[in-house]
């Protein structure tokens, strides 16, 4: 499975509560691969949009409708993507199989505090929290050589969508002059065949994918206990994505009982909340505070 996001799109952290499903019921039989977008490469570029911090507050209001946590605080500034998009690169090189981490924590961060994530302070900030990275040998490597063509690699990557299933169903954006992907896009391969889940997409579409490559996955029953959830992602989840995890198919995401069951997890001290943006972040009991919470609370004394 080839993931393409960018730690920036509201589009791409709202679609996490599908991705927790995917995991939760393949586990890993299925293989992923993170590929940054970089969709902006300096701040200039939104303005140029008409992009502006209290226009980012706003659409993060409308965006809560999907359920991921998000904060309107006004950023002094729109930020641009492109650094932080480094500093997965760079953790992938430094650190294999931290990157997914680092991802995850600095789209917390972006979402749900004031931080302004293209700038090297904050990013060391947020790495800071996650455990097993060191943020001085990812800062370190940001201007590499190694990382910067890891990163235009994947973004001329992302930038090959002429003609595919995205660009069908315009999901595809052309922003700088060529078809690109947009975040998130998930693109599955099996043997020789390539499926294309490309833009926000709901669950029901990624799984009708993964049972045309191949049906004889096993797939895992919807969760029916909140303290397996958090046990089984040890990084930490939002209320929605416990809430999806424990969705029956085509059922409606029931998000007030899966809260009700963290609250009562929480008193019998086998949960942490952390709050984050307009809701928390849940994670079992552990000696070191998850990424996702780091990244949280990383921000929380930012000034608005």
């Amino acid at each position: 499975m080839i993931h393409f996001s960018d730690p920036g799109c509201p589009w791409a952290y709202s679609a996490n509560p599908a991705f927790a499903v995917l995991r939760w019921r393949y586990g890993d039989q299925l293989r992923w691969r993170l590929v940054m977008i970089g969709l902006t490469e300096d701040a200039g570029q939104y303005e140029a949009r008409g992009y502006t911090p209290a226009r980012d507050a706003q659409a993060y209001r409308r965006f809560r409708r999907l359920g991921m946590p998000l904060a309107t605080e006004v950023r002094s500034r729109v930020p641009s993507t492109g650094r932080a998009c480094r500093a997965v690169v760079a953790t992938r090189l430094t650190h294999p199989g931290s990157e997914w981490a680092v991802f995850r924590a600095l789209q917390t961060a972006w979402f749900t505090t004031a931080l302004a994530m293209d700038e090297d302070e904050n990013i060391a900030r947020v790495l800071r929290g996650v455990a097993g990275v060191a943020d001085d040998a990812v800062m370190a490597a940001l201007d590499s050589h190694e990382v910067e063509s890891a990163y235009q690699a994947g973004r001329a990557e992302a930038r090959a969508a002429a003609g595919s299933p995205t660009e069908f169903q315009r999901k595809a954006a052309i922003t700088d002059g060529v078809v690109r992907y947009t975040a998130p896009s998930l693109i599955f391969v099996g043997g020789d065949r390539r499926l294309e889940g490309g833009g926000f997409q709901p669950v029901q579409a990624y799984d009708v994918l993964i049972a045309n490559l191949d049906p004889s996955l096993d797939r895992r029953a919807p969760a029916s206990d909140v303290g397996a959830v958090l046990a089984a992602f040890p990084e930490g989840l939002s209320t929605q994505e416990v809430a999806a995890v424990m969705t029956a198919d085509n059922d409606p995401v029931d998000r007030s009982r899966a809260e009700e069951a963290l609250i009562e997890l929480v008193a019998q001290g086998r949960a942490h909340r952390t709050p984050a943006g307009n809701d928390a972040l849940w994670e079992a009991p552990s000696a070191e505070r998850s990424p996702v919470a780091a990244a949280a609370l990383a921000g929380s004394a930012a000034p608005e």
